[in-house]
This record gives C-alpha cells, sequence and structure tokens, in this order.
C-alpha cells in the first residue's frame, strides 16, 4: 500500500494481523482505582482475562476516547514521513472517539496540504470494526488507491453486521443500555437480550431469549437470515468477555451449519467490555443489511 491505514484499538483484531497488515492503531483509555490504562500498546500483551477478573470481582472500570496528543503525534509522524493516511474510527453512536480524532485529521489536513488524510466512521465496534478492517485491508492489497477505498468502506460498512448477547444485563444497566428494572427481572428470569449495531452504529437490544444457550444459538440465526452468500467463504469473526468455551461453541455451530472455514476468535478489549461485561458474546460477517 502507498499510503497507512489507522484504527483504533476498539477494533480488537489480533495482534499479529495488526502487524501482519501494517495497522497503526490509537489506544482507547480505561481507568482501574484511578489509574489509567491504555486499552492497546504495541509490542505489550494486556491480560485481558485478569480485566474481566476485576471486573467480575466488582472493580468500577471508567473509559475516555484516546489520547489526542498520542493520536497528533502518530498521524503527524506519518504525514511527515510523506505517507498518506486513512483513518477508519470507532461507531459514533457508541463513542466520541471518531468525531475527535476527525477532528484532528481536518486540523492536520489543513497543515500538510501536499498530503492526503482522510477519515470514515465506520458505524461498528468490536470485531465489527475489525472484520471492516480487514476487508478494507484485503481491498488495499488488491490496488485499491486511499480514495477508492475510502470509498468502498463508506459504501459497505453498513453489509457489516453485529449480533452481540451479554450474560449479566446488570453491565447493560451501568453503562446506560437497558434500565434497572429491565436488568433486574432479566437477571431473576434468566433473560438474555440479543443485540446489534444499528445503521447509525448504536447498540440496540433486539430480542430477549430465556437461557444462555439460547442466546448463543440466535446469534447463529440471525447469520442464517442475512449472510451474503456463498456463506462458506466469509471470513468471520467472533469476539468474547472471556467466555472462550461459549465463543468456541459459536465458531462450531457457524462452521457446522454454513462451512464456513475462516472464523477469527478474540477478546472484546477493555474500553467495550467495561460497558457490556464478562460473558459477552458477539458475531461478525458480512449482511445483506445489518438487520
Amino acid at each position: 500500500m502507498d499510503f497507512e491505514i489507522v484504527t483504533d484499538s476498539s477494533c480488537n483484531l489480533k495482534e499479529e494481523m495488526i502487524d501482519e497488515f501494517g495497522l497503526h492503531v490509537l489506544p482507547l483509555t480505561f481507568m482501574v482505582d484511578g489509574e489509567q490504562r491504555q486499552s492497546y500498546l504495541k509490542g505489550q500483551v494486556t491480560d485481558l482475562q485478569q480485566f474481566y477478573t476485576m471486573m467480575r470481582e466488582g472493580k468500577v472500570i471508567t473509559t475516555s476516547l484516546p489520547n489526542l496528543a498520542d493520536s497528533e503525534a502518530l498521524l503527524r509522524g506519518l504525514l511527515e514521513a510523506g505517507r498518506d493516511v486513512l483513518y477508519l474510527g470507532f461507531s459514533s453512536g457508541l463513542s466520541g472517539t471518531y468525531e475527535a480524532v476527525s477532528l484532528l485529521c481536518n486540523q492536520l489536513a489543513a497543515e500538510f496540504p501536499e498530503r492526503k488524510i482522510f477519515s470514515v466512521d465506520t458505524l461498528a465496534a468490536s470485531g465489527g470494526e475489525g472484520l471492516l478492517v480487514w476487508h478494507a485491508v484485503q481491498k488495499a492489497r488488491e490496488g485499491l488507491s486511499i480514495e477508492e477505498l475510502r470509498d468502498w468502506v463508506e459504501q459497505h460498512r453498513l453489509n457489516l453486521a453485529h449480533w452481540f448477547t451479554v450474560d449479566d444485563l446488570m453491565f447493560l444497566w451501568r453503562g446506560g443500555r437497558v434500565s434497572k428494572t429491565s436488568a433486574w427481572a432479566g437477571t431473576l428470569l434468566n433473560i438474555k437480550p440479543v443485540l446489534h449495531v444499528d445503521d447509525e452504529g448504536h447498540l440496540i437490544p433486539m430480542e430477549k431469549v430465556r437461557g444462555r444457550k439460547k442466546s448463543l444459538n440466535a446469534l447463529v440465526d440471525h447469520m442464517e437470515k442475512s449472510a451474503i452468500p456463498p456463506v462458506a467463504d466469509q471470513t468471520v469473526f467472533i469476539t468474547h468477555g472471556d467466555c472462550l468455551e461459549d465463543a468456541e461453541y459459536v465458531a462450531d455451530k457457524v462452521r457446522e451449519r454454513f462451512g464456513v472455514r475462516d472464523v477469527v476468535i478474540n477478546y472484546v478489549d477493555p474500553v467495550i467490555g467495561a460497558h457490556s461485561g464478562p460473558g459477552t458474546m458477539a458475531l461478525f460477517y458480512m449482511a445483506e443489511s445489518r438487520n
């Protein structure tokens, strides 16, 4: 590629993919016991099992945007090195990250008129953002220019389907996604929500099922209804909140039902996980539409 792709840590891509693709990642930040931490540091492996253990033990986690000084330093360094930049950012429907970094990109574009610097709101999150970045890299390798790739992402981002479920509704209540009454009632009745990210990039409850296994199967059912054929040829992403056994269960169902060969499993990062909680399960694929 004759340009650089920049994304942020909410893409939940594996470290080896980030390295292989030559991606640049802006880390969002989170706070535990007054200590600020970055959700991604190149070359350093975050102990995500420990992070989710802290959540299970009742630690209060707060989150914030990427450090803008660090983000500016990264982007400025690329531009000063004579590289053009395409930033693919975390859904504006879930975070202020895209707005902040996009503004920064506009400021730098004025400062470096000889360079191209574009930003796209992926309207996606977690492995949905990551899978869209994955597809963008494949298209760039096919020879698309930076303008063509920007246009491709804008045209196809709403084909990126996200289907989520969570194990503990109280985390969604703390994050303002459901009411306290719904969270308590759902917990008592073993109700599990099935959610998706809509066309505006918001996390929206879509249905309720009783029991964990039914909620996991529901993710695969939605894939059957909307995935773009031939489904077997798709690369599918799964992310989880420290529930690898459930992630493997969903992956096996996807392989069995659709013949999919390429399933990538990774953790939900701390910033998203702080709001969705341990036991979060999410499935991502290319669909006719997000619904």
